[in-house]
């Protein structure tokens, strides 16, 4: 049961995060707002994350670990079942930035949770039924918000995801083991007046800032090509629904089993290798959505989320190669910010090339950013030769 409540947890975290997605047509439409308005119910959630991502860490180390995460997906449901109650995009908007806010209490105080209560030869397993429990919440959540919406309203769709998140809570309050309560040492001098001046020293390394660029590239072409989509898609020649736009989230699916076979691929060819392949194969996917053929169209959409996931992937293994051991936490925090950054620009900059010339500028700014990202990964992520004093680097693959 342990590991069911972890991965609950994983869903609990996604479940609401993107549901607007498949929404924004209709949602358009029923506030008379522009699609770059829309767009910003999903952006001020994934901002709300990058905001609140490296506060978490902090203020939540010396609290119970299950008390977190259950208030936390509390503090999850409540926003949205208010979002049903909006009157105005503009208050849509708010509960969904106080929704993206408490999300970081689940995602990176569970896998601190995981690191501490299970053994060491067990943690990489427990890890990958919390990261399904994540794909799976972020599937459900957009196909579910989608389908009710076009079968009832966009308000029940919030309502039961709400509502499901409640249960959720629930679930894992009753199902997540209490854990063994580490008492740490308190230290004798304040450690937070470190924290700037090793923040300084993760940005004066280029690997690390080559790493946080590619994972700003990562949410940014996933959320930027699935968000602004759904209105090319719901347009002639196509004319999707609201439920047909919510299905296309399936691809999800393909890129979750194609990518853990991926994973073992960079382990072999390198991590180098591994992000010019996957952003290679996003760049492919963008391109076919060009074309006026829904079948052709899915395809793309499916190489596009495989090639983002390995990148993912191949980002935050180099993330761990990168970072010093001593600060590897903070990398990682800076990391979790740069990427909901990435989801957040997504949801609002690419408004700009809709209006210059629909869907096709927009893919050209999406796959111009993946060329940019590309260039970055190849030239930051090149392993030093010679150290200064004349010790070779670490032998790791990249």
């Amino acid at each position: 049961m342990a590991a069911a409540a972890v991965a609950l947890c994983g869903v609990c975290a996604f479940l609401e995060l993107y549901c607007t997605q498949p929404l924004l047509p209709l949602l358009a439409h029923l506030f008379h707002a522009s699609k770059t308005g829309v767009g910003m119910t999903v952006s001020a959630a994934t901002l709300g994350v990058a905001i609140s991502a490296p506060i978490f860490g902090t203020v939540t180390e010396r609290l119970a670990r299950k008390r977190v995460i259950v208030i936390s997906i509390l503090g999850v449901s409540i926003p949205t079942l208010l979002a049903a109650t909006s009157t105005s995009l503009a208050q849509l908007i708010f509960w969904r930035f106080l929704q993206g806010i408490m999300v970081p209490g689940i995602i990176a105080v569970v896998v601190t949770y995981i690191g501490e209560e299970w053994p060491p030869d067990r943690v990489a397993l427990i890890m990958s039924f919390y990261v399904s429990g994540t794909a799976l919440g972020g599937f459900i959540g957009r196909i579910s918000a989608g389908i009710l919406a076009d079968y009832f309203s966009w308000r029940v769709s919030f309502i039961a995801l709400g509502a499901a998140s409640l249960v959720g809570a629930a679930a894992v309050a009753a199902w997540l083991p209490h854990g063994h309560r580490r008492s740490l040492p308190h230290p004798k001098t304040n450690p937070l007046p470190a924290f700037p001046y090793q923040v300084q020293e993760m940005f004066r390394s280029r690997r690390l800032v080559a790493t946080f660029a590619v994972g700003f590239n990562v949410l940014f072409s996933l959320v930027g090509v699935f968000t602004w989509i759904t209105f090319y898609l719901s347009a002639a020649p196509f004319f999707l629904s609201i439920t047909a736009l919510s299905s296309l989230f399936f691809v999800y699916l393909i890129g979750l089993i194609v990518t853990p076979g991926a994973g073992y691929l960079i382990t072999r060819v390198g991590l180098r290798a591994g992000i010019g392949g996957a952003i290679s194969c996003s760049i492919v996917g963008v391109l076919l959505t060009l074309v006026h053929s829904l079948p052709i169209v899915v395809l793309g959409l499916t190489m596009l989320s495989s090639g983002v996931f390995i990148a993912q992937t191949a980002s935050q293994s180099h993330l761990r190669v990168a970072a010093p051991p001593g600060a590897r936490v903070t990398a990682a925090g800076i990391y979790i910010t740069c990427y909901y950054l990435g989801g957040t620009a997504a949801g609002v900059v690419p408004g700009a090339f809709w209006a210059f010339g629909k869907w096709p500028a927009c893919v050209a700014f999406i796959v111009a950013m993946q060329l940019i990202a590309l260039a970055i990964a190849l030239i930051g992520w090149r392993t030093p030769i010679i150290r200064q004093s004349g010790e070779r680097a670490p032998s790791a693959a990249l």
